[in-house]
C-alpha cells in the first residue's frame, strides 16, 4: 500500500505587493505526523497555513492536500476534510458547546437555517465533547465558557467532521498558564483517540508545543530554515537562527522550553 502524504507543499512562493513573502518553502506531512510550525512575528506563518488549509494558492510551486493538487480539484471537496482550530473563532451567537461543534459539520459559524443535524451526528458530537472532557458542558452557552473551554469546544467542532488533517493556528492565545497547559493535554490525547490525523501547530513559542509533536519546520523571512524530526529540529541552534537572537533551548520529559542566552559578563579592565 502506498503511503499517500496528506499534505505536500513542493517549493512554494507567495508575492503580495510585489513583495516575496514565501520563498521556495517545502513540506511533507503523513498520517499521524503532529508538525509544529515555529518562527517570529512576520516569518509568513499565516500564509503557509493557508496553503494547507486549501484557502490561499502559492505563486508559484504546487500544493497536494489529501493527494488532490490545488488549481485542479473542487476546493470544497478538499475542506471537507480538513479541521480549523483557530481561538479567534467570530462567533457572537450564543449557541451552546454541542451546537458549535455541530457547525462543524456545515463548515459554517452559526447554525445554518432549516439544518438539524441527525440522530447519529449529535451522538458524534456528544461522544468527542466527552472525550475532550466537556461532558458535563454540552448545552453551556458559548458566552459564559472560560477561554481555554472554548479552545477545548473548537478542538471538537474540527473533529466532528472526522478530519484527515487538523490545523491549529495559535491556539493557546489568550490562555493563562492552567488554561494552556490544559488545552495542551487535551492535543496530547488526540495521539490516542485520533492517530491517523496529522496535524500542523502554527506558535512562536516553543513552550505551547504539545509533547506529542513529531515534527518541526522552523521559518523566517519565508525561508526554511530547519525542518525535520522534532527533537532534531528544535534546537539551541536552529531557534536562534530563525529568531536571530541568542536562545537557549532545552528540552525535558517531552516539552521545550527557551531562554535568552547568557552573554558572558564584560568586567572592566583595572
Amino acid at each position: 500500500m502506498i503511503d499517500t502524504p496528506v499534505l505536500e507543499l513542493s517549493d512554494v512562493t507567495f508575492r503580495r505587493d510585489g513583495q516575496k513573502i514565501i520563498k521556495g518553502i517545502s513540506l511533507t506531512v503523513h498520517a499521524g505526523e503532529r508538525w509544529a510550525l515555529l518562527g517570529p512575528n512576520g516569518a509568513g506563518k499565516s500564509t503557509l497555513l493557508g496553503f494547507c488549509g486549501a484557502v490561499t494558492f502559492p505563486t508559484s510551486g504546487s500544493v497536494r492536500v489529501l493527494g488532490a493538487q490545488l488549481g485542479r480539484v473542487e476546493l470544497q471537496r478538499i475542506r471537507r476534510h480538513i479541521g480549523h482550530v483557530n481561538p479567534r473563532h467570530p462567533l457572537r451567537s450564543p449557541l451552546s458547546v454541542r451546537a458549535v461543534v455541530l457547525t462543524g459539520l456545515t463548515a459554517t459559524i452559526d447554525t445554518p437555517m432549516r439544518w438539524t443535524p441527525s440522530r447519529e451526528e449529535t451522538r458524534r458530537a456528544d461522544a468527542i465533547i466527552h472525550t475532550l472532557g466537556l461532558a458535563g458542558k454540552a448545552d453551556d452557552i458559548w458566552p459564559t465558557l472560560s477561554q481555554g473551554e472554548r479552545g477545548r469546544t473548537l478542538i471538537a467542532r474540527s473533529l466532528v467532521a472526522e478530519p484527515r488533517l487538523l490545523l491549529f493556528d495559535e491556539p493557546t492565545t489568550g490562555l493563562d498558564v492552567a488554561a494552556r497547559e490544559q488545552l495542551l493535554d487535551t492535543l496530547d490525547t488526540l495521539d490516542r483517540t485520533h492517530p491517523e490525523v496529522a496535524s500542523i501547530l502554527v506558535t512562536h513559542h516553543v513552550e505551547e508545543l504539545p509533547s506529542t509533536t513529531t515534527h518541526a519546520l522552523l521559518i523566517a523571512g519565508g525561508r526554511t530554515v530547519a525542518a525535520g524530526p522534532a527533537r532534531e529540529t528544535i534546537t539551541t541552534r536552529n531557534v536562534t537562527a530563525a529568531f536571530d537572537h541568542p536562545v537557549e533551548v532545552r528540552h525535558d520529559e517531552g516539552r521545550w522550553t527557551a531562554r535568552a542566552a547568557r552573554q558572558p559578563t564584560a568586567w572592566p579592565s583595572l
